[in-house]
């Protein structure tokens, strides 16, 4: 397999961007009817996700180590819809035969040479990975909403019961379903860490457009019920460190950084927190209340609260600390990547960063420009189901 020409390939067909979906689709629900129904109605955002499925997987066709463990989880993820072995030959036929199509007279032996060797690794690391997580794992867990709050108009926090225990580590997500959306997966993170009975807290923001955000902030109530696939992603605590922790959230990034936080809290000597929670406007803080409470409780952790659209009217700001309450002048106002920076130094800490992908990668920059190294600052690398 040349790697560098799978590349070219692919980069010469993605070219025809949504089209290149389509016709796959097409092709493979003409040849395969029965497989229609394993899909969402509304197929746009399959074919977004197809594209960058394929586009990750070729770009790290020359790196295996790198492109191994996401295409375990790949196939890990996709038991939950139901893919079994005989699906992947059906896939493969459909996908060979949309690159050819759109390869025109470039397309050659060798590239089709190139093209089935890759997919036939690409198979046998899923279906291995699916085959291993069969023996210790449900394909995805029933729950039941047991509580709901909406904090705003768009945001809502939900506790779900699930129907078996949910072994997870305080910052990984899971993906939802719920029964008027079937088939349609979303991610959230736990908000807390693992309690004995069992329940998950999600805070969820609702998504213009999105097909499950306004059901479950707009539509769920007390006993409805969900689907949870498998636990999954990185941002998880460095438990063999003993430096001190800087978490930075942004509006419900805030989730598992709350859920890494009551991790901390358990441990009999926790290291300092400072926790940054930052939104567009005051009432985008839907948390804060409760994260004043735990500032006042745990005298190492630290809250800083941030807006970025409101102008504080004040030549100074003030922060929460070991029970400081949340005045006019306890909220900070400006780019929560620069109040962030404007508080350190931090290399000698741990970072965790959540939230929108602009805010992330801003802080990020900011913190290793100011000494943090890359490999102490964690983010949210999970690989959302691609089918």
């Amino acid at each position: 397999m040349d790697a560098q020409r799978l590349k070219a390939s692919f980069d010469q067909v993605a070219e025809q961007g949504d089209a290149v979906a389509l016709f796959f689709y097409s092709d493979l629900f003409v040849r395969n009817p029965h497989l229609r129904d394993m899909f969402p109605i509304g197929m746009r955002g399959q074919r977004d996700k197809l594209l960058r499925a394929l586009g990750h997987i070729v770009s790290r066709a020359d790196d295996l180590p790198a492109l191994v463990p996401f295409l375990q989880q790949l196939g890990r993820d996709h038991r939950r819809f139901g893919i079994v072995s005989e699906h992947y030959p059906h896939v493969g036929a459909s996908l060979i035969a949309t690159l050819r199509h759109f390869s025109g007279s470039d397309w050659t032996d060798d590239v089709e040479s190139d093209w089935n060797a890759a997919y036939s690794l690409v198979a046998k690391v899923m279906l291995e990975a699916a085959d291993e997580d069969a023996l210790n794992s449900p394909a995805w867990w029933n729950g039941q909403v047991i509580a709901v709050e909406r904090r705003r108009f768009d945001i809502c926090v939900l506790r779900v019961q699930p129907d078996r225990p949910l072994p997870y580590r305080p910052g990984q997500s899971v993906a939802l379903e719920v029964p008027s959306r079937l088939r349609h997966w979303r991610y959230y993170s736990m908000a807390n860490a693992p309690r004995p009975d069992h329940t998950v807290d999600f805070h969820v923001r609702l998504v213009d457009g999105g097909p499950v955000s306004p059901v479950l902030v707009r539509g769920t109530e007390p006993g409805d019920r969900v689907r949870m696939g498998a636990p999954v992603g990185t941002l998880t605590l460095d438990e063999s460190s003993g430096r001190d922790v800087l978490l930075v959230a942004g509006s419900t990034g805030l989730a598992p950084l709350k859920a890494i936080l009551e991790q901390i809290s358990r441990r009999s000597d926790p290291p300092r927190v400072h926790l940054f929670f930052g939104a567009r406007t005051r009432d985008g803080l839907y948390d804060l209340e409760d994260l004043t409470k735990l500032a006042g409780e745990f005298r190492w952790l630290t809250v800083v609260p941030a807006v970025s659209d409101e102008s504080g009217g004040h030549g100074f700001t003030t922060f929460l600390q070991s029970g400081g309450g949340a005045g006019d002048g306890d909220v900070e106002h400006g780019n929560l990547s620069d109040i962030v920076a404007g508080h350190g130094p931090w290399d000698g800490r741990d970072a965790y960063v959540c939230g929108p992908s602009a805010m992330v990668g801003h802080t990020v920059e900011q913190l290793v420009r100011l000494g943090v190294p890359r490999d102490r600052i964690r983010l949210e690398t999970f690989a959302e189901a691609q089918r």
